[in-house]
């Protein structure tokens, strides 16, 4: 029997408009005895034009030549379509500036023929509709094509953006709708596919793929790859270049430039680990193998979880695994995401929040409750300061189907952050057994299936507040999700090691002398962080002066502690690291650690020119998600209209 809090939400789900319910497409390994999985609720996607309610792609084949010389990808996509609808006679599809050559569909006879089709205008934010006229409603449609030099999804490097300097690299990010810009698609989390591949390229370069790369594969410009587990389109990932393959266990290792790749796997030693870990906690791993792409600085994220090939930043690696939470970050979305994948961009939490819940919980595991706390401890801090510059709806963990929005504009520290709190509330009042009963449940019972909030919600409410009635209320749920703010109701991590922090730092600044050598020399990465993190605003050129003769953070090699020294700096007119800082600025493209920095230099007129030097400089090298982050600020500081909006 359904409490009340049942009904709200299962009603909330059915009225949404254009809701209706899917057929789970299970993919394989799943684990044995499970029930049969539930069906999710899937409502429309804003972020597409796809249509998947009438036709849905079931298999991709791609036929790809890469060209370093233009930046482009030119081939063809061939889809194997479901139609769902018996009166559809048109195939709808994501694009974002691609060159559209001819479609064929095949026939019946085996034949294939001409498709009439419209590439409609672009639309600044969806790219544009190409729609395809199929009166025999073929089982397969072929679109050949190329696309532009400046895709939003692919980035080209020259030899002299490397770190070996000898030969050329390029990378995808899909995420969150970028995949259109390098593959004509139904480019909607909503629709899962399996994909094959066959790629040529110069002989001198190793191509990868999010599929089952061959650790023993030889470089001979002709590579072929499968996937055989459905995936959504923002998970469809390809990269190139001056690549080695190093193992750290059977069925995982490390992808990188040759002067690279042994210091990745000396990091990321743990991986194995992690993954036998979050298997005890919630279930098998699906995915074969999971291997480790390290991509060159200019990578705009921390990672990227592409099934069986994580995309990495090479920030991360800083010689003392403090920074390894990202890798079991992004090994939680193999549960998390890969496996029940948000229905839309506006359910970005179900991906985010969870996975950084997980990844605690791996933390934890092997690195004890005291480092798992210090990084709660952290990411909530980091929350709350940021909550001041958010207008109310950014602050919702969820975002109601009404409200309109960017695609990446969703992609903010509530998604990851507060999400992870709220599990963490539900943890603390359902206890750890309970819970993590309830979200291994959840993950085999919607894997390979995308869901929305309402349907977790719903599914929450049967499966954990059903079975344990009275710990969470409906109004503590609603606020949770739909609320701006942190709930009274949210735990707090507190850490006593931040706490003999806390205490060492304010006797510095009543003027007592920094912290002993012996004290400060036992600092893990997360004690220094929360030791700059919970300075004042600015700081007197004096004590910047000393703190940075004592511990060097001008021109560190650690980005998380420049991220944070560096916005201190500016904000305190300490001028004398300004080159470190447009270094930094100019070497580094991803987005979390620069754009602090960048934020804090367009407040001034000074520190504005400094920017659009810096920016200048980096442009070549910077991916064009980070350039367009970075032209924006720049903008908006100008007071120029129209500013660009990355996406």
């Amino acid at each position: 029997m359904r409490l009340p809090i049942m009904t709200f939400w299962l009603a909330a789900a059915v009225a949404v408009s254009g809701c209706s319910r899917e057929t789970p497409q299970t993919g394989d390994s799943a684990p044995e005895g499970s029930a049969a999985p539930v069906a999710a609720v899937v409502e429309h996607d804003p972020f597409s034009y796809a249509e998947p309610g009438k036709v849905r792609i079931d298999d991709l084949a791609l036929e790809l030549a890469m060209d370093f010389d233009a930046h482009t990808l030119s081939g063809s996509a061939t889809y194997t379509l479901d139609w769902r609808d018996g009166e559809a006679r048109q195939l709808v599809l994501d694009t974002r500036d691609l060159d559209i050559d001819k479609v064929t569909g095949e026939r019946g006879d085996g034949k294939w023929q001409d498709l009439e089709f419209d590439l409609a205008a672009a639309d600044s934010r969806l790219g544009s509709k190409l729609t395809i006229q199929a009166p025999d409603r073929n089982p397969r449609i072929r679109v050949s094509y190329t696309t532009s030099p400046g895709a939003s999804g692919l980035q080209w490097l020259t030899p002299a953006m490397t770190q070996g300097g000898k030969q050329p690299f390029m990378f995808s990010q899909s995420q969150q709708i970028h995949a259109r810009s390098w593959v004509p698609l139904q480019d909607t989390p909503q629709v899962r596919f399996t994909y094959t591949a066959h790629v040529t390229s110069p002989d001198d370069v190793m191509v990868l793929m999010s599929a089952d790369n061959d650790p023993d594969a030889s470089r001979d410009g002709d590579y072929r790859f499968e996937m055989p587990q459905a995936i959504p389109s923002y998970l469809l990932a390809i990269a190139a270049g001056d690549l080695v393959f190093e193992p750290i266990s059977e069925r995982s290792g490390v992808w990188a430039e040759p002067d690279m790749v042994k210091k990745a796997v000396a990091e990321f030693a743990d991986t194995e680990k992690m993954i036998q870990v979050t298997e005890k906690l919630y279930g098998p791993y699906r995915w074969g193998r999971y291997d480790l792409l390290i991509l060159p600085p200019s990578f705009p994220y921390g990672g990227m979880e592409n099934p069986r090939l994580t995309f990495i930043t090479p920030t991360a690696i800083v010689g003392d695994k403090s920074l390894v939470s990202l890798i079991a970050h992004e090994l939680a979305h193999s549960w998390s995401g890969n496996l029940v994948t948000f229905a839309t961009p506006k359910d970005q939490w179900l991906n985010e929040g969870i996975t950084s819940y997980v990844e605690n919980r791996i933390v934890e595991e092997l690195y004890g409750k005291d480092f798992a706390t210090m990084e709660a401890a952290i990411a909530q801090n980091d929350l709350r300061a940021s909550l001041a510059d958010m207008d109310p709806q950014a602050q919702a963990l969820a975002i109601r189907p009404e409200v309109e929005v960017d695609a990446d504009s969703t992609y903010t520290a509530v998604a990851y952050d507060k999400g992870a709190w709220f599990l963490m509330f539900l943890e603390q009042r359902f206890g750890r057994e309970a819970f993590d009963a309830f979200l291994r449940q959840y993950f085999d019972d919607f894997a390979f299936q995308s869901v929305t909030t309402s349907t977790f919600a719903d599914y929450a409410g049967e499966h954990l507040l059903g079975k344990h009635p009275g710990k969470v209320t409906e109004a503590e749920l609603e606020q949770w999700l739909y609320e701006p703010g942190i709930p009274d109701s949210a735990p707090v991590s507190a850490s006593t090691q931040f706490d003999r922090v806390d205490t060492l730092r304010q006797a510095w600044l009543d003027g007592e002398g920094l912290p002993a050598k012996d004290a400060t020399d036992a600092w893990t990465t997360q004690e220094w962080l929360h030791f700059l993190d919970s300075m004042p605003p600015t700081l007197e050129q004096a004590q910047l002066a000393e703190l940075d003769a004592a511990y060097g953070f001008t021109g560190t090699a650690n980005g998380e502690i420049a991220m944070r020294w560096y916005p201190l700096a500016v904000r305190s007119g300490y001028t004398r690291a300004n080159g470190e800082i447009a270094e930094f600025l100019e070497k580094i493209g991803r987005r979390k650690l620069i754009m602090p920095t960048y934020a804090e230099l367009v407040k001034t007129p000074e520190g504005l020119a400094l920017a659009e030097q810096v920016l200048e400089k980096a442009r070549a090298g910077y991916h064009p998600i980070t350039t367009a982050s970075v032209e924006r600020v720049i903008a908006v500081a100008k007071g120029e209209a129209g500013a660009p909006v990355a996406e």
